[in-house]
């Protein structure tokens, strides 16, 4: 490449702070923003505006240095730039300053042959300064997404831990998570080794399912908090969600009103996953409320206290004989005639307290599985009595 002459290069280094100057003039002239940013700010812009003129001497010198010489003129500007500008102003930052230097670099040259060789190396010391900032700001991003993982994580784990403590919510709020909106816990294996690639691949379906999501890889474990109601008699998001979680089952907590109680959501969630391989047949994802009777088996207190609120105790205080015929139509096999001859009723009568054994308690005795969860509550029941718990 020609060479410039020294008289030149004297000339470039002594416009450099008018160049700079002149930058910044028309900036304000063409940027209403940028004239109400504070004087701190204006400061840094003028400081790197400075730089990145002197740079352009130091360019001209010698441009095999050119990937190092722009990067440590412009390193600190989308450092200092990103708290307080997106990337785009920054970019229009960027060419009103290499438009001002462009039209006034030329006239700077000795002769013609100068002038053309300043002129080009305007334009690849512009394309230098794009990458640069490009790389710095993409920099920057991968700081701040590291740091939200983290953060991420922290919240899911404390969660998880049962942290109700006021500064869960306000790292959530930090996340983006809507501080008053249900939440529900969900927990299965981790589809795969690699920690991102799961992270992208919930966070994908989550935003298909237009809800918001916490998500925390602890180990071969994965935890997602899901962000609004799932009771729906469907769960339609619960089972897209499912699909992200790795072979075997996925077990979903109760919904609670807010964040602050999605403690509650994860330990049903948990026990629930402990207790799931006592019913192979158990369907995906499973709610921690379909697994009392395991998780009671596997020693669950909780899981004790709703059997014994949600069926035993209503049951008992329902009256006409409701419990001695679910009692006795249980022993009997859950056969209907054996039951009316055992309690010397007619059979329409055991039918018609059958009924109101699932009205009562929302499990029906003629079912297989409603059955089991109905005698495992009644056992529950007389074993929380014996113990003068109840």
């Amino acid at each position: 490449m020609a060479k410039v002459s020294s008289a030149t290069l004297a000339s470039l280094d002594r416009a450099s702070g008018k160049i700079a100057s002149l930058a910044l003039s028309s900036m304000d002239e063409q940027f209403a923003w940028f004239g109400r940013m504070p004087a701190d700010q204006r400061a840094s812009v003028q400081l790197i505006a400075q730089t990145g003129a002197a740079g352009f001497t130091a360019y001209v010198r010698d441009q095999r240095e050119a990937i190092r010489l722009t990067a440590d003129a412009f390193r600190q500007a989308p450092r200092e730039l990103s708290r307080w500008i997106s990337l785009r102003q920054t970019v229009e930052l960027v060419r009103v300053a290499l438009q001002v230097i462009e039209r006034e670099v030329p006239d700077l040259a000795a002769d013609t042959d100068e002038r053309h060789f300043l002129t080009e190396a305007v334009l690849r010391y512009g394309r230098e300064v794009a990458f640069t900032s490009a790389m710095s700001y993409a920099s920057a991003a991968e700081t701040r997404g590291a740091w939200d993982a983290r953060l991420e994580a922290t919240v899911v784990d404390a969660i998880v831990r049962g942290d109700a403590e006021e500064s869960l919510l306000s790292r959530a709020a930090a996340l983006g998570w809507d501080p008053d909106a249900p939440a529900t816990v969900l927990v299965g294996k981790s589809p795969s080794d690699d920690p991102p690639t799961v992270l992208y691949e919930v966070r994908s379906r989550a935003a298909r399912t237009g809800r918001s999501v916490l998500l925390g890889v602890q180990g071969s474990r994965l935890v997602v908090v899901l962000a609004g109601d799932t009771e729906e008699p469907t769960n339609q998001v619960l089972r897209r969600m499912s699909t992200s979680f790795g072979e075997g089952p996925v077990v979903a907590g109760p919904t609670v009103p807010t964040i602050a109680d999605a403690h509650r959501s994860a330990a049903d969630a948990l026990s629930g996953l402990r207790a799931v391989v006592a019913w192979p047949a158990a369907p995906r994802p499973v709610r921690s409320t379909d697994l009392l009777p395991e998780r009671a088996l596997a020693g669950d207190p909780e899981a004790e206290r709703q059997l014994i609120e949600q069926i035993a105790r209503p049951l008992e205080e329902a009256g006409g004989s409701l419990l001695d015929t679910v009692e006795t139509y249980l022993e009997a096999g859950g056969v209907l005639e054996t039951c009316a001859r055992l309690l010397f009723v007619h059979p329409n009568t055991v039918r018609y307290r059958l009924r109101r054994v699932a009205e009562v308690t929302g499990h029906n005795p003629n079912l297989a599985r409603d059955a089991l969860v109905l005698r495992i509550a009644l056992a529950v029941g007389r074993l929380s009595r014996s113990r003068g718990l109840w």
